[in-house]
């Protein structure tokens, strides 16, 4: 399992922002959706999505705004920007050619 963490560690990015370029999230929605989407297979932990958010605003990828949810209590969400689709249609691009070569090699 531990090679599982290395592989999210390095695409947990294009992950967060695949997942915010749908509609906008906040931080426990995106754990959650993260876990359901790959079945239980990637797990992340709050330690590893807010310091991945907050290296994604500062680069100005996503935007985090308060927002009063469904419930009324305010949580921040976080909204792709243009520069954060640019960005994400880059690295859906880089991953079909890993993914491909990787096939290729595995003979799948």
């Amino acid at each position: 399992m531990a090679y599982v963490k290395e592989l999210l560690k390095g695409n947990t990015d294009p992950l967060l922002l695949s997942l915010i370029n749908l509609r906008a999230m906040y931080g426990y929605e995106i754990i959650k959706e993260v876990a359901r989407r790959s079945e239980g297979y990637f797990k992340l932990n709050e330690g590893t999505l807010y310091p991945a958010l907050h290296r994604l605003e500062k680069a100005g990828l996503i935007e985090g705004r308060w927002q009063p949810s469904i419930t009324g209590q305010e949580r921040r969400y976080y909204h792709i920007t243009d520069k954060g689709h640019d960005v994400l249609t880059a690295r859906r691009k880089e991953w079909k050619g890993f993914a491909r070569a990787v096939e290729l090699i595995f003979g799948v």
